[in-house]
């Protein structure tokens, strides 16, 4: 929100998320930015109405940054490196300034660099050896809170001052310990985040620029995903993750680690996230969703609760009453492990055993398949098709432990979790057990291909998204600046070669006898199109039915609608004919 009030987002009504402004709820928003490629984000400043997003180019993730003027809707380019990603770091007080993190001297390492708004040359003030990121101004603007990632489950934090370019290390630890979402609170006396520092769930705690941890909020066994605070008022937003779904708290400072609450918003949907505050932080942004709900911006009256829904972004005509909303189920696994999963049957489905089935795994693999509007769920629930989403054992949103169950040597059990789905799939009525489908994007692609590799007989089709077939290459070749972290997950190159090649699945790909669609996107940075090309090819050289499209304009996923229609479209025909 910005300083008047002004509410800024992002809206694909066009095809590709553009900025848009609203000045009351309900009005008819203002298109503000008009180009071709997908912008990333936004933020308002917080004294000037003026804001900042960022856009790279044919989703190469080389992300530039742009200061837009509210009034003349001049937009002024602010980096103009287009060799380099800038990952922004926020806005300074007085909005006079802003940080951001870059790898523009080095690919494989980000910068952290403070500059002008007027789109100033930027100043160096910190010369990273990893990959850091900046949390933002303190509220005197003297600092910048910034965190370094060792892996996904392994962070660290730091304050630095910008004059003197010193920095302090505020949280020494051995082992894998996540320090996230870091804010900093009133005074510029300490920051507040959430951490499993001491628990196996994330908690929301108080970091003192001395290092002192206090917990404020233990999750109660769930993670508490985040904390947003206001940096004047000392008023927070904080959400804890139950079942995928999460429960938005609401409260104020009453001294470093004690907050007042306030009443719980009245939000649809399930899922809320994305707190922008508002002036005097008397109200709050959030962008609100569900399975059944599609994505909007709420504004929330803070003290009270009062949510008012700002957004009225279009289902395309289709009747909010035909979406399906999931059931949250669990499976047994090889080991006894119960696995958490999205089950949906799509309209009209009985109990005859007709039901096809698409088992959709979700990347990362540190993510979580959470009950989010999906508009590709929802059309494959419309063209007959039951889903199942499991979070099979390496995701995140269950615990530490859970994360480290398919670590290095134990990336194939996670495999093993899809079997168990198939088994437990046979047990529906209203499912046919010779017509399931494994689907997945990214790490999800290559958990597609490994499950046509292990299981050939379980699958009706296969359909890879952006995935990995050969560890060994999409190590090789993947953005300078990702190997370190993906090497901290999948295994290094020098060390774990061996196993990297016994796990790929093109070496195993003459096993795979499902029809096969490959989706890729020619600029993709992090899992390289050559992935997909490879896989494609050698499948389709043992016989088997292979599709592949790949996107020129698309990068690590099918972003512009025009790409998502046709391929979506292709991948369903092709599902159609084969299963």
């Amino acid at each position: 929100m910005g300083p008047d009030g002004r509410l800024a987002f992002l809206l694909n009504t066009t095809g590709v998320g553009q900025v848009w402004t609203l000045d009351e709820p309900g009005a008819w928003p203002e298109q503000r930015t008009f180009y071709d490629e997908p912008v990333g984000f936004v933020d308002y400043s917080p004294t000037r109405p003026e804001l900042v997003f960022g856009m790279d180019e044919g989703g190469n993730e080389r992300t530039q940054l742009y200061r837009l003027d509210d009034g003349s809707g001049t937009v002024t380019e602010l980096t103009a490196m287009p060799d380099a990603k800038h990952r922004w770091g926020g806005w300074g007080p007085d909005g006079d300034r802003f940080a951001f993190a870059s790898n523009r001297r080095d690919e494989s390492v980000f910068d952290v660099y403070v500059q002008d708004r007027e789109g100033e040359d930027a100043e160096l003030v910190f010369e990273g050896d990893g990959w850091f990121t900046v949390s933002g101004f303190s509220p005197d603007g003297t600092k910048l809170a910034i965190s370094e990632a060792h892996s996904s489950f392994d962070q660290d934090v730091y304050v630095l001052d910008i004059d003197s370019g010193e920095r302090t290390h505020l949280t020494p630890h051995e082992g894998d310990v996540r320090y996230s979402s870091v804010s900093w609170g009133p005074e510029s006396e300490a920051l507040y985040l959430v951490t499993d520092a001491d628990s196996d769930t994330l908690e929301l705690a108080r970091l003192s620029l001395s290092g002192d941890l206090d917990i404020v909020r233990e999750g109660g066994g769930w993670n508490i995903d985040g904390v947003s605070v206001d940096r004047e008022s000392g008023r927070l937003a904080y959400s804890r993750n139950i079942e995928g779904y999460n429960e938005l708290n609401v409260g104020e400072l009453a001294g470093p680690t004690t907050v007042s609450e306030f009443p719980t918003p009245d939000l649809p949907g399930g899922l809320a996230g994305g707190v922008a505050w508002g002036p005097d932080a008397d109200r709050f942004a959030v962008s609100v969703t569900g399975r059944t709900v599609n994505t909007n911006v709420f504004v929330v009256e803070t003290a009270t609760g009062k949510a008012e829904r700002w957004t009225r972004a279009s289902t395309a005509g289709i009747p909010r009453e035909t979406f399906v909303e999931p059931e949250v189920v669990r499976f047994e696994s090889f080991d006894g492990r119960a696995i958490p999963a999205l089950f949906s049957l799509p309209p009209g489905a009985d109990e005859d055993g007709d039901t096809p089935v698409i088992v959709d795994i979700h990347g990362g693999p540190e993510s979580q398949r959470r009950p989010s509007f999906a508009g590709l769920t929802q059309y494959f629930l419309s063209r007959g098709y039951a889903v199942l989403e499991p979070n099979v054992r390496g995701s995140t949103g269950y615990g530490k432990a859970y994360t480290h169950l398919d670590d290095v040597e134990k990336r194939m059990d996670s495999v093993k979790d899809l079997r168990a789905g198939v088994e437990w799939l046979r047990d529906r009525p209203a499912v046919d057990p010779e017509r399931v489908v494994a689907m997945g994007g990214s790490y999800g692609g290559f958990m597609v291909l490994a499950a046509l590799t292990e299981y050939p007989d379980l699958w009706a089709a296969g359909v890879d998204v952006v995935g990995i077939a050969n560890f060994v290459t999409f190590l090789e070749n993947t953005g300078e600046w990702r190997r370190e972290l993906r090497e901290a997950e999948y295994g290094s190159l020098d060390d774990d070669r061996a196993f990297l090649e016994s796990i790929s699945p093109i070496n195993r790909a003459d096993r795979i006898t499902a029809p096969l669609f490959v989706l890729h996107g020619a600029n993709d940075p992090r899992v390289p199109v050559g992935e997909a090309e490879q896989i494609a090819t050698e499948v389709e050289s043992h016989g088997v039915p292979v599709e592949l499209k790949i996107f020129d304009d698309e990068g690590h996923g099918i972003s512009k609608r025009e790409n998502r229609i046709e391929a979506y479209t292709r991948v369903v025909d092709f599902l159609n004919r084969h299963v």
